[in-house]
């Protein structure tokens, strides 16, 4: 009986810890469920609001890509008072002992090398591409994600994910022999083609990264507490953010910032504010993905990611004037399906797994019932 109800709390991955009788499977079942809906809240509207205040930078002036790589990461001092409030839970008999301090460290600088060089891209497609084309080919990084989690999650395909990623796929390509009609004039040819296979490998970068931090949460750490979730934000941040401050003085674009500051088209104290909001959005996004990451999988943090990432290119039509046409519109279309599609395919496995879970608990309580006959006789 206490397997099945066990299983019953694995939704799919994050409700795998019973508290000993303290909270009945159905309360425990909707703080679950209310934890996933409070990072989606998180993922979407730090996604929104960083990548429409990062097209606002360069549109009013901003050129300083190391900046912008930069303030993906920088945020992450916010998050540091929180960990006074979440202390790390106490070990028992039955809890996995924590990794050493020399893998976490390792693990830490390795993520964070990662986010540096997979911002920087992100940096280049922002720049060059209009905001709706940056959003669109994002999408592509739930292909991605299904790859890599096939390779390193053991993810199982299905007809509904195979179909994510052909539609996805071909969103993303659609978007990529349309580029002359997208075009905007100020940005040349080669500039755009920079963008756009940016914006691509740090998709793919991205995927990478997402399914190692799966990997590790379950070979390594071996928890899944909120705690972790911001370690795992937090460290691997100022790893990357150290990373951005040595490219800012390596590539001389410090010395430009200043007047940056000076020349922004809406002022010097927009430009702050501007760039502290984005930093402050990535973390807030970080923090849903990551979370969703913990508590489902890398995989369905993607999906929510993708699914998101139409409400960019209708905001983007709103406030910074990109051109929706029907091209770009059947790309959106496809993104949304594909997306879709997926979400389908998690809502299924859901209900099988209820299903099977039911079975057991039945079967189990038939089992008992027949020992308690047998042991009356």
């Amino acid at each position: 009986m206490a397997d099945g109800v066990q299983e019953l709390e694995l939704q799919p991955r994050g409700m795998n810890s019973i508290a000993n009788g303290v909270q009945s499977p159905k309360t425990k079942h909707y703080r679950w469920w209310f934890r996933v809906a409070v990072y989606i809240i998180f993922l979407i509207s730090g996604q929104a609001t960083a990548t429409l205040l990062g097209r606002l930078y360069y549109d009013e002036g901003g050129n300083s890509k190391w900046i912008s790589t930069f303030v993906q990461s920088a945020g992450f001092p916010i998050l540091i008072p929180l960990l006074f409030f979440f202390q790390p839970t106490t070990t028992s008999a039955a809890t996995p002992p924590p990794p050493p301090t020399t893998t976490l460290l390792l693990l830490y600088i390795f993520f964070g090398l990662i986010l540096t060089g997979d911002n920087l891209m992100y940096s280049y497609g922002l720049q060059y591409l209009p905001v709706s084309t940056y959003s669109l080919i994002c999408a592509t990084q739930l292909a991605f994600n299904a790859v890599f989690s096939f390779l390193f999650n053991s993810q199982k395909f299905t007809a509904l994910i195979i179909n994510s990623l052909v539609l996805l796929t071909i969103s993303a390509s659609l978007l990529a022999v349309h580029s002359d009609s997208d075009n905007p004039s100020k940005i040349s040819k080669a500039k755009y083609v920079i963008g756009f296979l940016c914006t691509l490998g740090a998709s793919a970068t991205y995927s990478l990264y997402l399914s190692l931090l799966q990997l590790s949460f379950e070979k390594v750490i071996k928890s899944e507490n909120f705690r972790v979730v911001l370690e795992l934000q937090i460290y691997p941040s100022f790893v990357a953010t150290c990373g951005c401050v040595v490219g800012l003085f390596a590539s001389g674009e410090w010395d430009t910032l200043r007047k940056e500051a000076r020349d922004y088209g809406k002022g010097s104290v927009s430009y702050v504010m501007t760039l502290t909001w984005i930093a402050i959005a990535w973390q807030i996004c970080s923090v849903g993905l990551l979370g969703l990451i913990s508590e489902v999988s890398s995989l369905f943090s993607n999906v929510i990611s993708t699914f998101g990432l139409p409400v960019v290119p209708v905001l983007a039509v709103v406030f910074f004037g990109d051109k929706m046409d029907g091209v770009k519109a059947i790309s959106l279309v496809l993104a949304i399906w594909g997306s879709g599609s997926y979400v389908y395919q998690h809502y299924l496995d859901d209900l099988k797994l209820k299903k099977d879970v039911k079975e057991r608990t039945l079967v189990s309580t038939n089992d008992a019932s027949h020992n308690v006959e047998v042991l009356m006789e």
